[in-house]
């Protein structure tokens, strides 16, 4: 069986429906469900908080791997209907980070090309890019997963590769002396 509708355009009632038998449909997709709480508009307010916590209990786990697939729409999905400051905003956007990174090495994934990370997506529209699969950190790619433990001082190695390369210079120089002494 299919859905056969956009989510966006069901009642609340058939939102219920759709949650409660969704192992019956074929077509059913929680990225879109979850997106559409956000996008319709003919619930309220009121309607879309009950649903999000119905989708929530219901796809938990969907749901909490969704600060990785896609953050703008667990943000936006999470804060519906609160007001945010600058630093709220700032600071939820830094646990859904620390979020990432604690799925990330919970479940070993040592890659970070997937969902929204995987495509170009960039604002222009007639950019020939938009849509295709890049490599991770390519340059092309414009949305790269990173984590404050990723940066690190390329100079600072640099150094200390030529800290050790002076060292293992002057051991075998001392080691070649020794021998001459003998």
């Amino acid at each position: 069986m299919k859905v056969g509708k956009q989510f966006n355009t069901l009642t609340f009632g058939e939102y219920l429906h759709l949650i409660e038998n969704h192992k019956k449909f074929t077509d059913f997709n929680t990225l879109g469900l979850f997106r559409s709480i956000v996008e319709t508009t003919k619930l309220s307010l009121e309607e879309k908080l009950e649903l999000r916590k119905v989708a929530v209990a219901a796809f938990a786990k969907t749901f909490d791997f969704l600060q990785l697939k896609d953050p703008q729409t667990y943000f936006e999905v999470n804060t519906l209907g609160e007001n945010l400051t600058l630093a709220d905003e700032h600071q939820a956007w830094e646990d859904i980070k620390a979020n990432q990174q604690r799925i990330l090495e919970n479940k070993k994934i040592r890659y970070r090309n997937f969902g929204i990370y995987s495509k170009h997506n960039c604002p222009y529209v007639t950019c020939p890019f938009n849509g295709v699969m890049f490599k991770q950190a390519s340059l092309l790619s414009d949305r790269n997963m990173h984590f404050h433990a990723d940066s690190r001082n390329r100079y600072l190695n640099w150094e200390k590769s030529e800290d050790r390369k002076k060292a293992r210079k002057s051991n075998q120089g001392l080691i070649s002396q020794r021998m001459l002494e003998e």
